[in-house]
């Protein structure tokens, strides 16, 4: 590392800013990455701009590397209303592998970057958008690493912050009410417990159900992502999209039947954990979109106030008697669901939950 490298890192370190460096992407290329752990991501890449993966310009709006691809999900997981920009990084000259029902296997080297904005009245999106945070996972010998950046106040940059902290700030949720965040910003450790199942760290969004779907690109085409991916030679074994796995959008009443679609807002929001792999194995409680009859007249494992006083996970036709209602409409830290990764409730996916079970084919629970 240069004089001039270390100085700039002892002025980031200082400032919470950045060294005086040019916007954009003409003078850096991603790094090409095999073997990568935390403390060496630490010493070479303390710097989101070190990645060459993510810039802001001049009037704050993010911008990302020509040679990575945007991408977005059919429904995607809900973090305190975050407006989120996702893109991939291959290394030239390699490609994904397709799965129909399993993240796709990336190679070695691949960069998936996720980064989180806010406005502060989210009825208008567009106005005073502001990035929060990059997250980025790297794929590499010995597996998929978190790394989390967070942006300084100006957004000139980000700073690699594995600690993670809480962001507090109050702005207008989509629907008009007036909320107050304590927005989680992840530690490495805090990623992994969305990220893995079966102890191995993995991607959760890029599958085959969530990517298909069309996406406006920067230069003004739409098209199916599953379709130009492959067609950039990104993809490997894909099928036409027509024919591939899709999840409904959870908030188009066009793209499902409400059990589509809360089942969709089930998967991205809670299958990570909820599946016979995961982190919640031991709850006897999947929520993967395969799953017949999820959590219908099942009794918790282990009772509480995380309970709520009631005895089934789903109740058909009686969402108010339901533990997952019961939970997902909480912010206690003890009893909510999601337990990570929000701090405000999503009403109008609440609302969907809800007339999803309200609508189930009436059972006694026994």
């Amino acid at each position: 590392m240069t004089l001039e490298a270390r100085l700039c890192l002892v002025l980031v370190a200082a400032t919470v800013g950045g060294c005086s460096r040019p916007r954009g992407f003409a003078k850096c290329t991603p790094p090409v990455i095999n073997a990568l752990d935390l403390p060496t991501a630490q010493a070479r890449y303390p710097r989101l701009s070190d990645l060459c993966l993510v810039d802001t310009a001049a009037d704050q709006s993010l911008t990302i590397n020509p040679s990575a691809t945007a991408y977005e999900l059919t429904t995607p997981l809900f973090s305190d209303y975050a407006l989120k920009d996702r893109a991939v990084w291959m290394p030239p000259g390699h490609k994904a592998t397709y799965s129909a029902d399993q993240p796709f296997t990336f190679p070695i080297g691949t960069f998936l970057v996720k980064s989180f904005s806010f406005a502060p009245d989210l009825t208008k999106p567009t106005a005073g958008r502001y990035v929060v945070e990059t997250r980025v996972l790297v794929n590499t010998t010995t597996g998929w690493l978190a790394l989390p950046y967070v942006w300084n106040a100006d957004k000139s940059e980000a700073l690699l912050d594995p600690a993670g902290s809480v962001s507090s700030f109050d702005f207008t949720s989509p629907d008009g009410t007036a909320l107050h965040a304590n927005y989680l910003l992840p530690s490495s450790a805090q990623c992994q417990q969305c990220h893995i199942t079966s102890d191995v760290m993995h991607p959760i969004g890029p599958k085959a159900r969530l990517l298909n779907r069309d996406h406006v690109y920067a230069d003004g085409s739409t098209e199916n992502q599953l379709d130009r991916w492959s067609r950039l030679g990104l993809l490997d074994g894909a099928p036409p999209s027509a024919t591939a796995p899709r999840l409904a959008t959870w908030d188009d009443p066009t793209s499902g039947t409400v059990e589509e679609r809360a089942r969709a807002w089930l998967e991205t929001n809670c299958a990570h954990c909820h599946n016979q792999g995961g982190l919640a194995r031991t709850t006897g409680l999947f929520l993967g979109i395969d799953e017949p009859n999820p959590g219908v007249c099942k009794s918790p494992v282990a009772a509480g106030q995380a309970s709520g006083g009631f005895r089934y996970d789903v109740v058909p036709g009686q969402p108010e008697n339901s533990i997952l209602v019961f939970r997902i409409e909480s912010t206690k830290p003890a009893i909510m669901m999601p337990e990570v990764g929000r701090s405000v409730v999503e009403t109008e996916a609440t609302k969907l939950i809800r007339d999803w079970i309200a609508g189930l084919p009436i059972v006694v629970c026994q």
